[in-house]
């Protein structure tokens, strides 16, 4: 799926439509506090590997992509809800 790198969209800030810069989202670093990430520390090497075995039928065949706009008025962004898609890039 191919999306301009600029568009006019509505921005919820101005509450008008403005030029928008669309960027990809990035996964950030997970944190180390979460209950699932204590859950996977506590948890020893012997047995059986309980929650955190991988899924039957491995990795879904497309990715939620997400992307977030930045209004080039007010400088504010937001994110829409996703979509999937297997390839995705920018038109210049």
């Amino acid at each position: 799926m191919k999306i301009p790198k600029k568009f006019r969209s509505y921005c919820p800030y101005c509450k008008t439509h403005q030029e928008m810069t669309v960027e990809r989202v990035r996964k950030g670093q997970a944190s180390s506090m979460t209950r699932i990430a204590r859950q996977k520390n506590r948890q020893q090497g012997i047995g059986n590997s309980g929650k955190f075995s991988k899924v039957p039928g491995g990795d879904k065949p497309t990715k939620r992509i997400w992307l977030r706009y930045r209004c080039t008025v007010c400088k504010k962004a937001y994110q829409k809800p996703c979509f999937r898609a297997k390839k995705f890039e920018f038109k210049e």
